[in-house]
């Protein structure tokens, strides 16, 4: 941990965040779990994917 850590943590102590920025950050990381929770024991549909199944890549010589 270096100074910048330590100074953060100082204004953060006098200054806290407002109840809403917590509210907001809380909600973020539920829905994070939550989707992460759904492609763990759901799966995740393939019509969702970035990557669609692709040929192989030919390597010329």
């Amino acid at each position: 941990m270096n100074w910048f850590h330590l100074l953060r943590m100082a204004r953060w102590a006098r200054n806290p965040p407002s109840a809403g920025k917590v509210k907001l950050v809380l909600a973020i990381i539920a829905v994070c779990l939550g989707l992460y929770a759904v492609e763990r024991w759901v799966g995740w549909p393939e019509a969702l994917s970035v990557e669609g199944t692709r040929a192989p890549m030919r390597v010329s010589p």
